[in-house]
C-alpha cells in the first residue's frame, strides 16, 4: 500500500529537546581541534503520535573569531552518506558555527542497510539490465523493506520531511534564532524544503551542485545532452583529436561493446553504470573518454577494467535502504513506466536510474505531499552554484525549475567544471571565498575563480592500469608456482626423513 503524507508535520516536540554538549575531537585542516558533540532524540515518524525515539548525533564546530553571525546549518549529498565528515574551511568558521546534524536513515540508531541488494546489484547472466537482473532487484529492494519493517523500522519515518524536521528541531534544541544553510547535491533538496516550510528560520541558503523537485530521477535524453556538450569541448581540443565525433564514438562502442578482454568478461551494463558515476568529475570523465577511444581502435582493456571495478565499488557505495527511502518519498510516481528509462538510439541511457527506478514500486512506504513535490516560491536570499558539465545534476535544471521561483535567488554556473568535488576543490580559495562573501553581505563575489578548460589528457589511463594488473597477475603466478614447488619439496624431504 502507498501511504501519503497528507498533514503538517507537528513540530511541538522540538522544544523538549536538550543538547548537552561533551568535547570532541577532530581533524580541521589537518590539526587536531575541539569541536562540541551531542545526541538528538526524535521521533522516528512525526505522524504517528506513539512512535518511538531515534537518536541522531550533533556536532559544532565553533567559529574561531570573537561574536559570531549566523550559524551555518551543512546538509551534505546522497542520499546514504553520513552528514557527520564536513570538516568546513577557514573562511567561513572565522564568523560562524558550523552545525553538522546527522541524517535519519544513515547515521545515529537507525541505519537502512540493505544485503539484499547489494548482492543483486551485481547482477545476473552476464547482463546488468537483463530481465533476471532486474527482477532480482525488484525482489531485493521489496525483500529489503519487509525485513527492515519486520525488525521494527517504520519505513514511513525515513522521508526527506522528516530529515527537514530534524534540522528545524535542532535549531531550536541549540537555542538558534536564523541560520545559514550549505547543501550540496541531494542536501540541496533539504535545504528547498527547509526554505518553504521554516522561511522564518532561514537567513542565507547557498546550494552548490543544485536538486530540483523531481530531478532523482537521471534522465537518458540529458546524459545524451551532456555527452554531446563533452564532444563539442572535445572537438575544440587540437591536441587531442582520436575522433571527429566523441559521442558518436561512445554510442558506438556501447552498441558494440566485446563481451571480454584476455580473460576478463566485460558487462556492458556495469561500464555504463561506472561510466556514468565517473562522469561527475571533470578528472575522470577524461579517464572514461580515453577508455572509449582506446576500445574504438582496438583495446578494450579499460572497459574491462571498469566492469571489473563496478563488483568492487557499487555493492558498497550506498547505504541502499536510505538511498531508497529520500529517493522515494521525493520523486517516486506511481503511474510512470520506469523501464522505459533508455531509448533504443540513444548513447548511455540512464545506468543507475535503470538499475534502482524500475524495482522502487516494491518500495511501499511514504511519499511527501504533492504541494513538495514541485517548486515553491520562495523569498529566502538564496545562491545556486552548478558546474557547467555535472552530469549529477545539471545546471540547466536549477536555471530552468528552480531559479525562477526565488525572489531573491541568483546563480553562478563555473564553466566546464562537474559536480561538488569539482566546485569545492578545484579553487577552494574561491569556492570559501564566494560562500564567506555571501553569508557575511549578501554579495555574490566570483572574481576570484579563474577559468579552467577542460583538459581530456589523462595521467593515468584505465587501459595503462588494466596492463598493469594483467602484469602483476603474470609475475604473481610463476611466484606462487615457485613457492608451491618449495613447498612441496621440503614436504617430500621431511616425509623422507620421518620414513
Amino acid at each position: 500500500m502507498l501511504w501519503v503524507l497528507l498533514t503538517a508535520v507537528p513540530t511541538s516536540r522540538a522544544a523538549k529537546n536538550e543538547i548537552i554538549w561533551q568535547p570532541c575531537e577532530i581533524t580541521l585542516n589537518g590539526e587536531k581541534v575541539t569541536a562540541d558533540c551531542a545526541t538528538l532524540t526524535v521521533p522516528e515518524n512525526r505522524q504517528n503520535p506513539t512512535a518511538r525515539q531515534i537518536s541522531l548525533p550533533v556536532m559544532r564546530i565553533r567559529a574561531t573569531g570573537s561574536n559570531p553571525a549566523e550559524p551555518i546549518f551543512y546538509l551534505t549529498g546522497g542520499p546514504d552518506l553520513s552528514n557527520m565528515k564536513f570538516r568546513p574551511p577557514a573562511a567561513l568558521l572565522a564568523k560562524h558555527d558550523v552545525v553538522l546534524v546527522g541524517y535519519r536513515g544513515v547515521d545515529g540508531s537507525v541505519k537502512l542497510d540493505c544485503p539484499e541488494v547489494v548482492t543483486a546489484i551485481k547482477g545476473q547472466n552476464r547482463d546488468l539490465f537483463s530481465a533476471e537482473s532486474q527482477a532480482g532487484m525488484a525482489a531485493a529492494i521489496a525483500n529489503c523493506g519487509q525485513r527492515l519493517r519486520q525488525e521494527g523500522v517504520d519505513l514511513d519515518g525515513y522521508t526527506v520531511l522528516e530529515v527537514v524536521e530534524d534540522m528545524e528541531t535542532a535549531r531550536q534544541a541549540l537555542g538558534y534564532g536564523r541560520i545559514h544553510l550549505l547543501s550540496e547535491s541531494y542536501g540541496t533538496r533539504i535545504a528547498q524544503l527547509y526554505a518553504w516550510r521554516y522561511p522564518d528560520s532561514l537567513f542565507r541558503s547557498a546550494m552548490v551542485s543544485v536538486n530540483p523537485p523531481g530531478r532523482f530521477v537521471w534522465e537518458a535524453e540529458m546524459i545524451d545532452a551532456q555527452l554531446r556538450q563533452y564532444a563539442d569541448l572535445y572537438a575544440q581540443d587540437e591536441t587531442r583529436q582520436r575522433t571527429p565525433d566523441l559521442a558518436e564514438t561512445i554510442r558506438q562502442v556501447n552498441a558494440n561493446m566485446p563481451d571480454h578482454w584476455l580473460f576478463f568478461p566485460i558487462n556492458p551494463g556495469k561500464v555504463k553504470a561506472t561510466t556514468f558515476v565517473l562522469l561527475f568529475h571533470r578528472q575522470t570523465a577524461a579517464q572514461v573518454f580515453d577508455a572509449y577511444l582506446a576500445a574504438a581502435e582496438g583495446d578494450a582493456s579499460g572497459l574491462a577494467l571498469m566492469s571489473l571495478a563496478y563488483d568492487f565499488v557499487f555493492p558498497q557505495m550506498f547505504v541502499w535502504g536510505d538511498l531508497l527511502a529520500k529517493g522515494y518519498s521525493a520523486d517516486f510516481e506511481a503511474q510512470r513506466d520506469y523501464s522505459q528509462l533508455a531509448a533504443p538510439d540513444g548513447i548511455m541511457g540512464s545506468p543507475i536510474a535503470q538499475l534502482t527506478w524500475p524495482g522502487a514500486a516494491g518500495w511501499e512506504t511514504a511519499v511527501i505531499p504533492e504541494i513538495y513535490r514541485q517548486a515553491q516560491p520562495s523569498d529566502v536570499e538564496t545562491l545556486l552554484i552548478s558546474g557547467s558539465v555535472d552530469f549529477a545534476t545539471p545546471s540547466r535544471y536549477a536555471t530552468e525549475e528552480l531559479l525562477p521561483y526565488l525572489t531573491n535567488g541568483r546563480q553562478i554556473i563555473l564553466a566546464e567544471m562537474g559536480h561538488v568535488s569539482d566546485v569545492m576543490t578545484l579553487q577552494p580559495e574561491a569556492a570559501a571565498h564566494l560562500l564567506a562573501t555571501f553569508y557575511d553581505t549578501g554579495d555574490v563575489d566570483d572574481s576570484l575563480f579563474q577559468y579552467m578548460p577542460m583538459s581530456f589528457a589523462v595521467k593515468m589511463s584505465f587501459p595503462q592500469i588494466a596492463k598493469m594488473i594483467v602484469g602483476a597477475i603474470g609475475l604473481i603466478i610463476p611466484a606462487t608456482a615457485v613457492g608451491l614447488w618449495l613447498l612441496a619439496r621440503r614436504i617430500r624431504k621431511k616425509e623422507g626423513r620421518d620414513t
